[in-house]
């Protein structure tokens, strides 16, 4: 994960783009486009909080409310036999399949951030 940066609690993923020698990059998990570049590696994070400052002065000026990342809900598509087995595993563990679900995310998100 050392192509990704956090500031102000937002977070961007850094790309390099070969043909014109540019890094840059775009909040993600949020709605609103956001984005930054630089051709200078070493100016890349400042670019990115430039961004994010630039984006919250932004939403203050026309009184929006900045976009949050990841409020928590999103879509999956699974094999229909997966969906069955995990409902079945969810009624008899008496839970919910969104309970279940976000078992089966902790339990892959903590054994691949180790």
């Amino acid at each position: 994960m050392k192509n990704v940066m956090e500031y102000k609690g937002y977070h961007a993923r850094i790309e390099f783009d070969v043909e014109d020698c540019t890094l840059y990059g775009k909040i993600d998990g949020i709605q609103d486009l956001v984005t930054f570049e630089s051709k200078n590696p070493l100016l890349i994070k400042k670019e990115f909080e430039k961004a994010v400052d630039d984006y919250l002065e932004f939403c203050k000026e026309v009184g929006k409310e900045p976009d949050k990342e990841f409020k928590g809900s999103f879509n999956v598509r699974i094999q229909p036999e997966l969906h069955k087995r995990l409902a079945l595993v969810a009624l008899m563990n008496g839970d919910t399949l969104n309970a279940s679900v976000e078992k089966a995310i902790s339990q892959y998100v903590n054994h691949s951030l180790k």
